[in-house]
């Protein structure tokens, strides 16, 4: 399916989706196109349907088959102009796991055990202004604003601009970074290649290395510290509706799963026990 590959990634790139959905949705198509051994012009519904059964009985996870789902439903409603042959085709669904957290004192404990210096801060970057680890790749150096306390993401999730806060600490780390470093822009964190900026996956592969030697009981990749950030911020009282707009969530249902993993909030809840009569009078003595 070459032609049509070409003709699909375009069209990705045309409705500005992300670079990891584009290669995603494009493996989907690839990977349904490979089983069948047939171009997707010459199959109907029934071919996608046999295709999401063998995912399911070859051991893939509902995660997965969303994934290669979403490839072929863009496939045939833009890129072949076919909707009628996906409509219908539900969702496989999906558990809803709560996000992993970090402690503060164990955010301060990774970011202390990272080696090199640009990682290090761009890792702190993403802690201390909840952007994705992607958007703090690409920040420029005009994005951010010392004087209003801001930073811009500029083009995050969705192609949507958004201001988060510029705290001291991170301004101060950037400063260290910008003293020693001197980057020559127009990205803060330059890549190898000249015009480039620093890959999540390079940010993801030294993470990684740190984590083997703090041996800390949680699974942490660098998103772990947006969803820390997000419940520390709620911790601190925080309006979730400023920690949609930091995040750059579209619905607030997205943001509120963080109530369901801030400690601090579920701690303060009374148990109804303690509401039952003459417990109350038996706490006071």
């Amino acid at each position: 399916m070459g032609e049509l590959c070409r003709k699909m990634e375009a069209d990705l790139k045309r409705k500005n989706y992300a670079q990891k959905t584009q290669r995603a949705y494009l493996g989907g198509a690839r990977c349904f196109a490979g089983y069948h051994m047939r171009p997707p012009e010459q199959m109907s519904r029934e071919e996608i349907i046999e295709y999401l059964r063998h995912l399911a009985e070859a051991g893939a996870g509902p995660e997965l088959i969303k994934l290669r789902l979403a490839g072929i439903r863009f496939l045939y409603a833009v890129t072949l102009d076919r909707p009628q042959v996906v409509a219908g085709i539900g969702w496989p669904r999906v558990p809803r796991s709560l996000p992993q957290v970090l402690s503060p004192g164990e955010v301060a404990r990774v970011l202390d055990a990272v080696p090199g210096l640009r990682p290090r801060t761009v890792l702190l970057a993403a802690y201390g202004t909840g952007a994705r680890i992607s958007e703090a790749c690409a920040l420029k150096v005009e994005d951010i604003d010392s004087r209003r306390g801001l930073v811009r993401i500029h083009r995050g999730k969705g192609g949507k601009d958004r201001y988060v806060m510029l705290g001291r600490g991170v301004l101060e780390a950037l400063r260290t970074y910008w003293k020693a470093a001197r980057p020559p822009g127009p990205y803060l964190f330059p890549g190898r290649k000249p015009g480039t900026h620093l890959t999540a996956s390079a940010v993801q592969n030294s993470l990684r290395d740190t984590l083997r030697g703090l041996k800390l009981a949680k699974k942490v990749t660098a998103h772990t510290l947006r969803h820390s950030f997000a419940t520390h911020l709620l911790e601190a009282g925080t309006d979730i509706r400023v920690i949609q707009e930091l995040l750059g969530h579209t619905s607030i249902r997205t943001t509120a799963r963080y109530t369901h993993v801030s400690a601090r909030h579920i701690a303060t809840v009374t148990s109804p026990v303690d509401l039952l009569p003459g417990r109350r009078a038996a706490r006071q003595r």
